[in-house]
């Protein structure tokens, strides 16, 4: 099963609200006792969750990619990142990452970048 990561910028009810869907997904946010500290730089962030094997569900858009490419680069790999847009409505995002943790084996995530809303065809409008 997929073990997510939640960046520190993201609202921590959002850890809650999972929980509360799904009371047996391990979810962990950067600033918890055994996950990253707080104001972890990027670099260090992708190496813990690399040797821990967990998802990383982010807004940050803008130097996470680059980070990413450097890290792999050096011959690592990730479990994979879930980027959300920032508007992304609470409801819709729950779905989605229940959806991911329900149906998604952790190897299809290896060493990508998913940006969420996903387009699933049981989401599309006809």
């Amino acid at each position: 099963m997929i073990m997510y990561l939640l960046d520190e910028n993201l609202d921590p009810a959002l850890r809650r609200a999972l929980k509360r869907v799904q009371p047996e997904m391990i979810v962990w946010r950067v600033g918890d006792v055994t996950a990253p500290p707080l104001h972890s730089p990027d670099p260090d962030i992708l190496i813990w969750y690399e040797e821990n094997e967990h998802v990383l569900v982010t807004n940050n858009r803008a130097s996470m990619p680059v980070h990413l490419a450097d890290h792999l680069n050096g011959g690592r790999h990730i479990p994979g990142i879930l980027v959300i847009k920032r508007n992304m409505l609470w409801g819709v995002l729950i779905d989605e990452l229940e959806f991911i943790w329900q149906h998604v084996s952790p190897d299809e995530l290896i060493n990508q970048i998913k940006y969420l809303p996903l387009a699933r065809p049981d989401t599309l409008e006809e």
